[in-house]
């Protein structure tokens, strides 16, 4: 009797999600005709990346024509590896006809989140991060409580009775995987990991992992040799800073090297990129806050924050408490953070 009771429970709420993802589709199906070239604008990461393939296939044989356009220049190696391996068909934005589209697709963002999407409007919205003010659209899809817009997008397919092909299946799959750190954020949902166990046995998870893999460039393999060299240790906390970096993912990825040596309860990378002081923290969040001590230490030369485990400043050289020609190094880094830390 108790398995029966179950069996119809789970019917139901299945046919209720079914439903609501039925009627989100259709709403979404709504806004389009059959001639409208549709432009579909994101921030280019894996999450966004994904979730564009997926409406790009919603609105396959519906639209006259479907186009991605995306403004941030793609730095990290592992995401040119994910639009490279999967033939992702991008654009910059700057390059295309905004005006001349006649109908606008906003995803895994809105328009307060970066300048350019401000100056536009957009016919559908779909995101997952809290919402913002001082915008419409005629189909807002916005889920704060969902982990990534790849999960949403799943949900879309799912209703449409579209099955994702292995490369579009890959991508949500990686989206998923991106935005939900592996499923250790708090927010995650259930709904997150059906998705995810939906994709599981259709996306290459091989090339998943040549994603994961794909992150330092070899001419960034001097800067391994610089933290080693560099690296103060003094009660449990590990200081380094690079120098000039070409980018901060090197500093991200060092910073998470060194997360993982035995006795390091802290780690700080700094590095100077064009003309900012970039510092990565990291520590293992137990009694411990990184965002804390980024706002505590550097907070009032410029922006710093983030969560337990890990955060970030970001701080114009020129608002550094340093004396006149004086560089910045490991031990000055050492100097300002052990000021705020027990």
């Amino acid at each position: 009797m108790q398995k029966r009771l179950e069996k119809i429970a789970d019917s139901v709420t299945r046919s209720a999600r079914k439903n609501s993802a039925q009627t989100r589709v259709n709403g979404f199906y709504e806004v389009f005709d059959r001639n409208d070239e549709v432009l579909i604008v994101i921030n280019a990461d894996p999450d966004a990346l994904a979730s564009a393939m997926a409406v790009k296939r919603l609105l396959s044989y519906r639209v006259g024509s479907v186009t991605i356009g995306y403004p941030n220049e793609i730095r990290r190696l592992n995401n040119m590896t994910m639009v490279e391996r999967l033939k992702i068909p991008i654009e910059r934005l700057h390059t295309l006809p905004v005006n001349d589209f006649s109908k606008r697709i906003l995803l895994d963002s809105q328009p307060p989140h970066h300048s350019c999407f401000g100056k536009m409007d957009f016919d559908v919205i779909i995101d997952h991060h809290p919402v913002t003010e001082g915008w419409d659209a005629t189909c807002i899809d916005i889920r704060p409580e969902y982990g990534a817009v790849s999960t949403i997008m799943v949900e879309y397919l799912r209703a449409a009775g579209i099955k994702p092909s292995v490369a579009l299946a890959t991508a949500l799959f990686y989206g998923i995987k991106v935005d939900s750190q592996n499923f250790e954020k708090k927010n995650m949902q259930l709904a997150d990991g059906i998705s995810f166990r939906y994709l599981f046995d259709i996306a290459n998870r091989n090339l998943v992992r040549k994603f994961e893999l794909t992150e330092l460039r070899r001419s960034e393999l001097k800067y391994f040799k610089i933290a080693l060299n560099e690296v103060k240790a003094s009660k449990g906390r590990a200081y380094v800073h690079l120098g000039r970096v070409g980018t901060p993912d090197v500093q991200v990825i060092i910073a998470d090297f060194l997360n993982h040596v035995d006795k390091f309860d802290w780690v700080l990378v700094s590095g100077i990129h064009g003309e900012k002081l970039v510092v990565i923290f990291r520590c293992d969040g137990y009694r411990k806050n990184a965002g804390k001590l980024a706002m505590k230490t550097f907070g009032e030369f410029g922006p710093a924050g983030g969560h337990k485990e890990a955060a970030r400043a970001e701080v114009p050289l020129k608002n550094l408490p340093l004396r006149e020609n004086q560089e910045f190094t490991t031990s000055t880094l050492m100097r300002l953070a052990t000021r705020h830390m027990r």
